[in-house]
């Protein structure tokens, strides 16, 4: 059995937020029950709820965690709108592929269980995923008006430039023959040759 470490405090929470994501991760979920949560975690079934109001509740609050990490992380390490929009893409690139490969379990949580979450709770992480990917439209776009890249859709192209960056964290591994930032560089020299017009 873990070890317990109280019922109450951020410390409480963390460790819930982070067995409940590895718990997801194992058997998804449906399957992951608060009971199994709270024996992972150390403490009471009932303690549980001085942190989460329901499975739900958890689910929602390890997305939002991430997607608040995700934009934050974003907007502290991309360059800004002074840079060309080849070197913005570089860098939004390089950012997303490391920040996925550093995140596999949490990815696949994410990714394969927006599914479960109640279409209010769905709604609001859409609209946090948003403001995400028009990070990338807008470079696009910007290359676009400039002259600098040959797109014939934005949105077309940032779903399927996301969809190929995220997909790192389904078969990166650290101790593979390639390291995250020789992907990502590989990454990075495989969207911009597709783009440049």
């Amino acid at each position: 059995m873990a070890r317990k470490i109280g019922s109450s405090g951020p410390q409480t929470e963390a460790a819930i937020h982070k067995a409940g994501l590895r718990l997801i991760y194992r058997h998804g979920f449906a399957a992951a029950s608060l009971q199994h949560l709270a024996a992972e975690v150390g403490i009471q079934k009932s303690s549980i709820y001085n942190h989460i109001e329901s499975k739900q509740d958890l689910l929602f609050q390890i997305v939002k965690g991430h997607m608040d990490d995700l934009l934050h992380a974003a907007d502290r390490d991309l360059p800004t709108e002074d840079s060309s929009p080849s070197e913005r893409l570089e860098a939004f690139v390089h950012f997303h592929v490391l920040y996925h490969a550093e995140r596999s379990e949490e990815m696949f949580v994410i990714n394969s269980e927006l599914r479960s979450l109640d279409p209010e709770n769905l709604a609001y992480i859409l609209g946090l995923r948003a403001r995400y990917e028009d990070k990338l439209s807008t470079i696009l776009r910007d290359g676009e008006r400039v002259g600098k890249f040959k797109i014939m859709d934005a949105r077309v192209a940032t779903f399927g430039i996301l969809a190929m960056l995220s997909s790192v964290g389904t078969w990166f591994k650290s101790a593979g023959r390639l390291s995250k930032e020789e992907v990502a560089a590989m990454f990075s020299d495989m969207v911009l040759r597709s783009i440049i017009g």
